[in-house]
């Protein structure tokens, strides 16, 4: 053979780049290498004069990876402390409740974390099954609790382990106040500030046990996160319609902390429910790969869920595949700390996360007679206006506000604000008689919504959103990223409506132009125009030096496209000046 034959040969064989494979399982160059990962999680140590290094909390808590030292042994030490010191100041005396996903570094930072709060005589219950919590398993336990008129503890809160949907690399930390859902600002800001300071003095003011003697301390106890969950769920879904109507059920929990759950909750209410994947691999060797080519479990993306995408189209046996029959009525996906849902059907595929919020608005307030006949809908300012739509036509009000779940969590606590969700595939309401089910997002309720639907009207949610385009249109929906440097999005950050010059948006008179939330008068951290049929908004990226245009258009795509134009032109004047 020749010399030029084995070269085209090789060339042949070579594995394509991981971002030319995207919605392909992944290969063995794609795994992290957890070993190293574990080691540096152990090993390296911040510099907290690195802005890279130093703790952050962004909407859902710290997040970093060991390999780049910005999720370490330090970090974890240090803001678990800060935690401690910030619930004392807030009066919290109950205990601290903690769950941890399926992430590599999760389970060395639940340890480390016990060290601190063990070393610093904090009651602290952990799951008693020594398994893995969803984080509203954990929102639902700390409302449990604060609502048990038993409880002579004092107000419960806690600590979720996890980085949501983000890669193997990646680790994460989140509080939750006693409200249950996400800390605010206020919190999380004081978190962040004290724990660099304590990462600045080498950790000295941080008091620690070793992880032996945390085992048996006695303030360390257990709580039965599964159960409390799963024996509740009949107070917040239609369990019995989904039985009744024996609605087929795939729940893929995509190798998280949903993993144990979802077996019990279709063997304790007498569901036709399969788990799809019980695997639990902290390489998620058994992922497709996202539309970069990293394996992430991100439960809205037609890469992330290609084989529960493609499942769905046969039962896979041969059988079926001729008349197209797909092998469950309802598919889901969750991510890593179930705190997104992901919605496939026989005929319509992936849902898009704002297409099944959508459907979930209209399904509930037709259907939950035990709310507040003046409960408004939660929405963040860059999910669809299809809900506004879906909004006027039920006669409810409007409740738009910042992205950020935290927003939510006033409404969901005292019933006049039945339903909160987000574009990205989070959402969570109330029980059936308007009390609070949780405050924080909860993916596994919302796939068993979907199931309810099915059951309970007949129709697909994509079957459902069909009707509803027909009746308020068909709107198309897109997200863009624009370079900006820190300077510019600052920029960004602080712009108000007056420095928007213009008076039309891609052929339409501009309706509005906000830098705060209608629903609530936050602030958004950036600028949203709207016109009659689209809108656009524009926020800094925290990571990236990049502003992310958010953008919708009733038109048609092309339509669209002339607004993402014209956001980005409007945008650019303004940071530039």
């Amino acid at each position: 053979m020749s010399s030029e034959n084995t070269s085209a040969d090789a060339a042949a064989t070579r594995v394509k780049p991981a971002a030319e494979r995207a919605g392909t399982r992944a290969l063995a160059q794609d795994l992290v290498d957890v070993p190293a990962l574990l080691a540096a999680y152990a090993e390296l140590h911040p510099d907290p004069a690195d802005p890279a290094q130093q703790v952050s909390f962004g909407t859902s808590g710290h997040r970093g990876s060991s390999l780049k030292v910005s999720f370490n042994e330090d970090h974890i030490a240090a803001i678990t402390q800060a935690i401690v010191e910030y619930r004392a100041a807030q009066g919290v005396t109950g205990p601290l409740l903690m769950g941890k996903d399926t992430h590599a570094l999760s389970g060395p930072a639940q340890d480390t974390a016990l060290e601190v709060l063990l070393g610093n005589g904090v009651r602290t219950l952990v799951d008693s099954r020594n398994g893995y919590t969803p984080t509203p398993a954990l929102s639902h336990a700390i409302l449990a609790i604060n609502a048990d008129p038993s409880n002579r503890e004092g107000q419960a809160d806690g600590i979720v382990i996890t980085p949501s949907h983000n890669p193997p690399t990646d680790g994460g930390i989140k509080y939750n106040p006693p409200h249950g859902g996400p800390a605010d600002t206020d919190a999380t800001n004081w978190i962040a500030d004290r724990a660099n300071t304590l990462l600045a003095g080498g950790l000295a003011d941080v008091q620690r046990i070793p992880l032996a003697e945390a085992r048996q301390h006695e303030a360390l106890g257990t709580y039965d996160f599964l159960d409390r969950y799963v024996t509740d769920l009949p107070t917040v879904i239609d369990l019995e319609a989904i039985r009744q109507a024996r609605v087929r059920i795939g729940a893929d929990p995509m190798g998280g902390a949903s993993v144990g759950y979802w077996g019990e909750i279709g063997a304790r209410h007498g569901l036709d429910l399969t788990v799809v994947n019980p695997e639990v691999d902290s390489q998620w060797g058994f992922m497709t790969l996202d539309w970069d080519g990293k394996i992430r479990m991100d439960c809205s993306s037609p890469n992330a869920m290609a084989s529960l995408i493609e499942r769905m189209r046969s039962d896979g046996t041969g059988e079926n595949e001729s008349a197209g029959a797909a092998p469950f009525d309802i598919a889901t996906g969750n991510d890593a700390d179930a705190d997104r849902h992901g919605i496939v059907t026989g005929d319509g595929g992936l849902m898009n996360p704002n297409h099944f919020l959508s459907v979930a608005i209209d399904y509930l307030y037709r259907h939950r007679h035990g709310w507040p006949a003046g409960a408004g809908v939660g929405k963040t300012l860059v999910s669809s206006s299809m809900i506004d739509r879906v909004a006027a036509g039920l006669g409810r009000p409007l409740v738009e506000v910042p992205v950020g779940f935290k927003w939510f969590v006033p409404g969901l606590l005292d019933g006049t604000g039945v339903f909160g969700g987000e574009e990205s595939a989070g959402a969570s309401f109330v029980r059936f008689d308007g009390s609070a089910w949780s405050t924080d997002k909860d993916g596994l309720l919302l796939c068993l919504l979907a199931a309810e639907i099915r059951a309970v009207t007949g129709q697909t949610p994509s079957e459902y959103y069909a009707e509803l385009v027909q009746r308020y249109g068909d709107p198309v929906y897109a997200r863009i990223d624009a370079p900006a440097t820190a300077e510019q999005k600052a920029k960004l950050k602080r712009m108000s409506p007056s420095d928007v010059s213009a008076d039309t948006l891609a052929g339409e008179p501009i309706t509005a132009k906000m830098t705060e939330a209608p629903g609530n008068g936050a602030a958004i951290g950036g600028l949203k125009v709207t016109t009659e049929n689209a809108w656009f908004a524009a926020r800094p990226s925290g990571t990236e030096d990049v502003y992310k245009i958010y953008a919708e258009s009733f038109i048609s795509a092309e339509h669209l496209t002339q607004v993402q134009a014209e956001a980005k032109a409007i945008v650019d004047a303004v940071i530039a000046g």
